[in-house]
């Protein structure tokens, strides 16, 4: 038997791909058809891609072990691997029993780290199937991704593997599964369920969290910060307003009915449009003045990539860093215990862009000044 590691690498094509469309999910066949009508294209290829190519700086000393085209061979080979190919599937119309069957055929040719890309469906599937009997580590290509198996984005998940994989001081965690019901998810409604552990290598600052709820103490504050936005509302900018708890109070102050989990446009405090996705956003701001407003996600402090990818990296980058406004509230920042806001939006570029500081609204009149990182 080889002395070298073996990587098991698993990469979901359709994960995410109803994201920047405005689907908030991708699974199920019928959501992903009109996905690919509203002209949605696969994200997670050119993800898995990113976190392969960190680990392509060993790939003389692992063995890479994969499923055939789109779920890993194609990226493994661009990437200058000969990777070790098994199972077999029907290319182009890949299923989660794929997803299973790969990681099934990786844990009985005993792998020593199974890489994923996808999101929280995908990691149910593979959690289904391995449990806890291997380390797995997700690379982020969903929509949601609300369990803590994932790390904070693609690079950080090939930085995090090679760690793993040279033998270097890695804690092992269990980390929790977690997923909703996308149907009930489209009807402005969160039913989150807990499916399992996995057993991740972490560290804390490559790792995401999971998502933490707001809780309902926290009224008077959103309420505060809803005045604060509204206030400051100029009449020669069109307001972007991302999906949350702490954002629908800013439409609901303006009489306006909020998108719990989808991006609304006000401009003159009335409703331009609602449940927007990418190709609307875009056509919506040419040429015209734009804000962003956007929430921290609790317990992982995403403020871009997770949930709101119709925000894609080309709206952002056309309204520019100075007009994106954060809120969130005093309780939220603290569920971060410290670390930085995370913004992974698959630009790179746009990553950088947001890095550095930001000014978080916490009440009326009252804010404080907060580091974010792409990386």
């Amino acid at each position: 038997m080889s002395s070298k590691k073996r990587l098991g690498f698993i990469v979901n094509p359709i994960a995410g791909m109803g994201g920047k469309v405005g689907l908030k999910g991708s699974d199920g066949q019928e959501i992903l058809m009109r996905a690919i009508e509203l002209g949605a294209v696969p994200i997670c290829p050119s993800r898995a891609l990113e976190a392969l190519r960190r680990i392509a700086l060993i790939k003389d000393s692992i063995e890479l072990i994969t499923y055939p085209y789109d779920m890993g061979e194609d990226e493994a080979r661009e990437c200058g691997f000969d990777p070790v190919v098994i199972g077999s599937i029907t290319k182009g119309r890949t299923t989660s029993a794929d997803t299973k069957n790969a990681a099934t055929e990786m844990l009985k040719l005993q792998v020593d780290l199974i890489l994923f890309a996808g999101g929280d469906g995908t990691a149910r599937d593979i959690c289904e199937t391995v449990d806890e009997k291997v380390p797995v580590l997700g690379v982020p290509a969903g929509v949601k991704i609300h369990s803590g198996v994932f790390a904070i984005n693609p690079r950080s998940a090939g930085d995090l593997a090679v760690m793993y994989l040279q033998g270097k001081p890695t804690v092992i965690h269990e980390a929790e599964v977690m997923d909703i019901d996308e149907q009930a998810f489209r009807e402005n409604k969160v039913s989150a369920k807990l499916y399992g552990y996995l057993r991740v290598p972490y560290e804390k600052t490559l790792v995401q969290s999971p998502k933490v709820g707001s809780v309902a103490e926290e009224g008077f504050f959103m309420e505060a910060i809803a005045r604060d936005v509204v206030e400051n509302m100029q009449d020669d900018y069109i307001y972007i307003i991302g999906p949350g708890t702490t954002t629908r109070p800013i439409t609901e102050k303006l009489g306006l009915k909020k998108t719990l989990l989808g991006v609304d446009v006000v401009f003159k405090g009335k409703l331009m449009a609602s449940d927007v996705n990418e190709a609307q956003l875009l056509k919506l701001i040419e040429g015209k003045n734009a804000k962003i407003v956007v929430t921290v996600i609790g317990g992982q402090g995403f403020i871009f990539g997770r949930g709101n990818q119709q925000i894609s990296s080309e709206v952002i980058r056309k309204v520019g860093k100075e007009n994106v406004i954060v809120v969130a509230t005093p309780n939220k920042l603290a569920s971060l215990m410290g670390k930085p806001l995370l913004v992974d939006t698959g630009d790179e570029d746009v990553d950088k862009m947001l890095s550095g500081y930001v000014k978080v609204i916490t009440g009326y009149g009252r804010g404080v000044v907060y580091r974010v990182k792409s990386k």
